[in-house]
């Protein structure tokens, strides 16, 4: 099975979902508990999500196969903390976001299949999705790079209360220029359908804050959405209509920093 899928694009706009994928290889299922097997953590139906506005946007579009569970695409490869202070699950996670164990007692990773993983799974997923950033930066000077997440809209593992349907993330300024997270506060005001606030819980993981260079002509952003906003929780299927209002929302927000970023 491939690790990932690519469509590359010709607008300066790369979309990226790392959490989208679900594939859990046998032998590591095997040794993972029933309810993990059902990889709850995915970032559900984001690349059904994102697809027709990278289509529409002639966006390129990277989407992973494996499950985070396999390998967190979004954090760094030596799993140094994001948010310090605060319960995390890992680089190979071995604790859901419900704070329940991902294996059955004893078959955790040790250090040399974590090693193994990041060779086999993520190392190939950001070679080629910074080789596509550079070639779309070459081609248009400066490059938006599109991070799409989603979460449970509840997790008191990892925050209180009830999440914003949209969070938008720019690393507290530092991944993006100032006027594309200016027009992005100011398209999200503008709408009233979903709740929604900047740099909050969530402000970007290792994605967004190592790419993004605004200095070096790459301008990184990350959508966190609660999965209220899209479907049926918990678990339910991508309903083209129930996620219509969002798909136009999401897309002209990316518009938005698009059009700011020129």
């Amino acid at each position: 099975m491939a690790i990932f899928t690519l469509r590359c694009g010709r607008a300066p706009l790369l979309i990226s979902v790392p959490h989208d994928g679900a594939h859990l290889p046998h032998e590591l299922a095997a040794r993972m508990t029933p309810e993990a097997r059902r990889a709850p953590d995915t970032d559900w139906w984001m690349s059904s999500l994102y697809r027709p506005i990278a289509e529409a946007l002639d966006a390129s579009l990277i989407v992973p196969t494996h499950s985070r569970y396999v390998v967190d695409l979004n954090r760094p490869p030596d799993d140094a903390a994001l948010y310090p202070g605060q319960n995390t699950t890992g680089l190979c996670p071995t604790v859901r976001f419900s704070g329940d164990p991902v294996y059955l007692d004893g078959q955790g990773p040790g250090s040399a299949e974590v090693a193994a993983r990041v060779e086999r799974y993520w190392r190939p997923y950001h070679a080629a999705l910074s080789a596509e950033l550079d070639r779309l930066r070459a081609r248009h000077g400066r490059v938006l790079l599109w991070e799409g997440h989603s979460i449970a809209s509840t997790l008191p593992f990892l925050f209180d209360g009830e999440l914003p349907e949209l969070n938008v993330g720019t690393a507290t300024g530092a991944s993006c220029r100032p006027e594309i997270e200016a027009a992005l506060s100011a398209a999200l005001a503008a709408q009233s359908r979903f709740s929604w606030v900047l740099n909050g819980r969530f402000k970007g993981g290792y994605i967004t804050r190592h790419y993004g260079r605004p200095g070096d002509g790459v301008d990184a952003v990350q959508l966190e959405t609660a999965q209220r906003a899209y479907m049926r929780e918990p678990g339910g299927g991508f309903e083209v209509e129930r996620a219509a209002p969002l798909q136009a929302v999401v897309g002209g927000l990316i518009e938005a920093a698009l059009g700011a970023g020129r």
